[in-house]
Parts: C-alpha cells; structure tokens; sequence
C-alpha cells in the first residue's frame, strides 16, 4: 500500500504496472474466457457456447491477444480434421486471486452504489 506522498512522475512510475496489467485483462470478455479455460472448456465452441453473446469473431481475437500475452496456450492436433485445443497457462493461475479480489470490491461497490439510489417509500 502507498502511505508517502508522491510527486506526479513518481505516481505515474508506480501505477504503470496497474496500468499495464489492466490493459492486459481490459474489456468485457478476457476475464470471462479465462474463467470459462478454468472450468475445463478447451476447444473454441465450447468456449463460444460457455460465454453467452460473445461472437465467433470477437472470441477470436480475444483468445489471440491472451495467447500473446501468455495467459492463453493454444495446441494444435494433427487429426482429421484438425483440432485445437485452448488452455490457461500457468501465468493465467496467477490472476486468480485478483480476479476473487476484484469480484468482492465490485460486490461491495455493487451493492453501495444500489442502496444508495433506494430512496425510503
């Protein structure tokens, strides 16, 4: 935790990693994709049909971006026809407690927010 005061290039230096990690997990859909990889769904449909709304393009593109940053490792089977399986990485396993720790901050705020806007009858 940041307790000193800090000037604006010390303070933009140290949140470039918070930065970086959210551009990284950024959007509607990369963390719902790694949790739908964590729940054993490995080939694209299943990944598809696992994520409602999300379309064949959009989870394409996601899957790519997540490979790139090494979340994502994607096999290709040499069968008839070709399989490929998509699975978390490793790396993707360290996300976990911050993904459990972004999901009890939006609760919390979830609910503050929606209690706050409950105007007594």
């Amino acid at each position: 935790m940041i307790t000193e005061k800090l000037s604006g290039a010390e303070c933009t230096k140290r949140l470039m990693a918070v930065r970086d990690a959210l551009d990284v997990i950024n959007g509607k859909w990369k963390i719902q994709i790694i949790i739908a990889l964590w729940e054993g769904n490995t080939r694209f449909k299943d990944i598809e049909r696992h994520i409602p709304k999300i379309t064949a393009r959009m989870l394409s593109k996601e899957l790519k971006d997540l490979e790139c940053h090494q979340l994502v490792k994607r096999t290709v089977y040499d069968t008839l026809p070709v399989s490929v399986e998509y699975t978390a990485t490793a790396h993707a396993s360290t996300l976990r407690p911050v993904i459990e720790e972004l999901n009890a901050w939006g609760t919390l705020h979830r609910k503050k927010i929606l209690d706050k806007q409950q105007v007594p009858a």
